[in-house]
């Protein structure tokens, strides 16, 4: 049985109680939606003020993407928070990497125009309910490699490109999040673990940086002279379309389809567990529909608004069942909360001088999380079963191997020699296929699909 609810979906609690939870729902995805374009704009090679300008458009995509979620015509209905996603990491750093020598603009404007053609086609795939006939063949089986890939094939990133820059500092942010998360019993404490132990090590490296201590080749030095370059409020203008018009790529468009599938199947599960969490009955069909098809949308809008791609947030379903407030218009005070703060440009260039280590901590803690989700996954299907051991094994080895054997065969694709039509066909698959979260969902696929296998076996069975 779910808890009892305090405020239900359709209750409208009263003004400084909406206000407040609304803030809590921000607070909550704070930590997680700041950290993308965190990894995002230095791999761009993004200034702080670049940067900052990024987590505003983040800010007011998130903001956006919420409310449209929330609304029973566009989206699913449900009291779920849309964040920036994890799941378009792997992807977006294949993007990165074929665009990067042009320029972070250039790299964001072929992210935009990938994040419109891809968002545009989950969206029809949803609002057609083309998404029912897909689900047939996401099983846990296919699921849990895919989720695996994603936050495992980002230890390089978590690790080598930032937490080692500064071990100190990286491990005081993981030793804070365990303290926090997992020893300390306060629910408020818990609910904000990540973000408090971000807030306190920066605290730290700053108080280092001021005294001398830490000096301005040291990488956990925070230099503040940047914020003064900042406004105190974002120019208008500056909504749409801010680093330029779209450009359309399909090997950028092949390599964003990635983490639209997985995203996908992150949030047809979210959508459940939101209903569990706000004590309702289990979405119907037509609810998971239109919830893709708002995913799809939003993820197509933040390519207009110069933002990153977007999913439901677990976090803050965690936080409605702590609470026991599942009223949809707090959710959309937090997310009309949200998008004021894109506007607050200090703000942003606070955010945006957070040093790497403090940085490479947190994705030490949420990558290995993500990656451990895929195995919680798994034990929906019967892993004691040799079909299904030897099929995740089989997906989760090769995203982990393929990739990187794929990025340094790049020619083999894209032989100069072919024609135009060849070439960009190639293209396409090398950019499939040199993203770990394909390589896995595919391998998956394709022989859970092939392979028999009873319904008890796949994790498929109705419980």
């Amino acid at each position: 049985m779910a808890r009892q609810m305090v405020y239900g979906i359709n209750d409208r609690p009263p003004l400084l109680i909406t206000l407040l939870s609304g803030a809590q729902h921000v607070l909550t995805l704070f930590g997680s939606t700041t950290l993308v374009p965190l990894i995002f704009g230095p791999a761009m090679g993004m200034d702080a003020l670049q940067i900052a300008s990024l987590i505003s458009c983040v800010y007011f995509g998130m903001g956006v993407a919420t409310l449209i979620q929330t609304s029973k015509k566009l989206g699913s209905g449900l009291p779920i928070v849309q964040g920036s996603s994890f799941s378009f990491i792997p992807s977006v750093m294949t993007v990165i990497a074929l665009y990067k020598a042009s320029g972070p603009e250039t790299v964001m404007q072929y992210m935009g125009g990938g994040l419109i053609a891809g968002g545009l086609i989950l969206s029809a795939i949803g609002y057609t309910r083309i998404v029912g006939v897909i689900r047939k063949v996401i099983t846990p089986v296919v699921i849990g490699p895919v989720i695996m890939a994603i936050g495992f094939s980002l230890a390089g990133t978590a690790v080598q490109g930032n937490a080692a820059n500064y071990w100190p500092a990286s491990l005081a942010v993981v030793v804070l999040i365990f303290l926090f998360s997992l020893v300390l019993k306060n629910k408020y404490i818990n609910i904000f673990a990540i973000l408090l132990a971000i807030v306190i090590t920066y605290c730290v490296c700053l108080f280092l940086s001021q005294n001398g201590t830490f000096g301005p080749d040291h990488p956990a030095y925070i230099n503040l002279a940047r914020i003064d370059e900042a406004p105190w409020l974002r120019d208008l203008k500056t909504v749409i379309i801010p680093w330029g018009a779209p450009k359309f790529s399909l090997m950028a468009f092949a390599a964003l389809l990635a983490g639209f599938f997985a995203t996908m199947i992150e949030s047809i599960g979210d959508y459940h567990s939101v209903s569990y969490a706000s004590g309702v009955e289990d979405p119907d069909s037509e609810t998971i529909s239109r919830g893709i098809g708002a995913e799809g949308l939003c993820c197509a809008l933040s390519g207009v608004f110069g933002s990153v791609g977007t999913t439901s947030y677990t976090e803050n379903i965690g936080l409605i069942g702590l609470t026991g407030v599942a009223s949809r218009v707090v959710v959309r005070t937090g997310a009309v909360i949200l998008i004021l703060m894109s506007f607050i440009g200090k703000l942003s260039a606070l955010i945006a001088t957070m040093p790497s280590p403090i940085i490479g901590g947190a994705y030490i803690a949420l990558f290995g999380t993500i990656g451990a989700m895929g195995i919680q996954v798994l034990m929906r299907a019967d892993m004691s079963s040799q079909r299904n051991i030897l099929i995740v094994g089989f997906a989760f080895l090769m995203a982990l191997g393929l990739p990187g054997w794929v990025e340094a065969n790049q020619a083999l694709f894209m032989n100069p020699e072919s024609s135009q039509l060849m070439q960009t066909i190639g293209g396409m698959v090398w950019a499939v296929l040199k993203t770990p979260m394909a390589v896995a969902g595919l391998c998956a696929a394709i022989f859970d699909s092939l392979i028999p296998g009873t319904d008890e076996e796949r994790g498929i069975s109705k419980k």
